[in-house]
């Protein structure tokens, strides 16, 4: 039999390893919860690289759903009463201005960055959004080894001679092509003009694919002979087939890259959406972001002074470029893209 000296400190090293195991899960506890998963909806070609740099440079716990904006942006519909993410960066503030209207963005940060003018410029006034890169909406795309001579304006897209021989995205699935026809509506004078000219563009043989990918696999095989894309995939595939020209017709779109923060996300969830923005928007974010997708989404224009573009991406074609509103043409986008979805596809 153990002695009662024995007993009792066998008993005292049992107490004293019941509490620390308690006190660690307690810690571990504590820690999970001041470290919860920041989810982020994205859209981006390099985000799964800037997601993994952001967490291994902060410890922060992160979850991505890549996946097209339109999709994206129905599960934020449907989950509005009950969110589930923490963030959403896709291209085009339409879509952000559109859920700023509904409440769904925390409003009121704006991370400490030297801004260049153009960044400036796409900065809501209630700051429920952050820009974090730049392209344009539609580049016209072509292979000059078919096409010597391609259209100088949008009315020329009208001819019998592009007829059957343009292509562009859907813009339920392109979150960038809302923001082209939203642009051509506003250019062309509203939004019976603008729906007057797809169809019209329909009419004369207008092909539209879900995506930039298959916009350009449709070039390159030859069933069109124009594809109209985001400037970042025009520019791409340029660059890896040298036959393959981006033209700019005026005007084309400017197309902010913005990240947005769920309005109804817990308080350490929003903080941790901040420092994402943050880190994005630093040296060390920007490197991920050109890292990402270098023949892609990573042909963007920055909104930080000091950093430059990739090298191939060409000067932003200023003098033909238009800034759309996006609060007046983001709540409308829902129904516009079902009228072009009913009519034009």
């Amino acid at each position: 039999m153990l002695k009662k000296s024995r007993v009792r400190a066998l008993l005292a090293t049992t107490v004293l390893a019941a509490s620390a195991v308690a006190g660690g899960i307690s810690a571990t506890a504590s820690t999970a919860a001041s470290h919860p998963t920041l989810v982020v909806y994205s859209a981006q070609g390099y985000d799964k690289t800037v997601v993994d740099a952001f967490s291994k440079a902060t410890g922060i716990p992160t979850k991505l759903d890549d996946n097209s904006t339109g999709p994206l942006l129905t599960q934020i519909e449907a989950s509005k009463n009950n969110p589930n993410w923490g963030l959403l960066w896709v291209d085009g503030d339409t879509a952000f201005a559109g859920l700023d209207t509904q409440h769904l963005l925390m409003r009121g940060f704006e991370p400490n960055v030297n801004w260049t003018p153009l960044a400036k410029s796409v900065i809501p006034a209630d700051k429920s959004y952050t820009p974090t890169g730049l392209t344009t909406m539609a580049a016209v795309v072509y292979n000059s080894k078919v096409v010597s001579a391609p259209p100088t304006s949008w009315q020329q897209l009208l001819s019998s001679k592009w007829k059957g021989a343009v292509g562009m995205n859907d813009p339920s699935q392109s979150g960038p092509t809302y923001p082209f026809i939203a642009g051509m509506m506003n250019a062309l004078g509203g939004e019976s003009q603008g729906k007057a000219y797809f169809s019209k563009l329909k009419a004369n043989g207008l092909v539209v694919n879900p995506t930039n990918g298959p916009t350009l696999q449709a070039l390159t095989n030859g069933q069109i002979k124009l594809a109209l894309v985001q400037s970042s995939a025009g520019v791409g595939a340029a660059l890896g087939d040298k036959s393959l020209k981006v033209e700019y017709l005026k005007p084309v779109t400017l197309l902010p890259g913005c990240i947005g923060i769920d309005a109804k996300a817990p308080k350490a969830v929003q903080m941790e959406a901040e420092r994402f923005i943050e880190f994005v928007l630093s040296p060390a974010g920007q490197k991920a972001m050109h890292a990402g997708d270098p023949t892609g989404d990573s042909l963007y224009y920055p909104v930080i002074e000091g950093i430059r573009p990739l090298k191939g991406l060409p000067p932003l074609p200023s003098s033909k470029t238009q800034r759309i509103n996006p609060y007046k043409w983001g709540p409308l986008e829902a129904s516009i893209n079902s009228w072009f979805d009913s009519n034009i596809k």
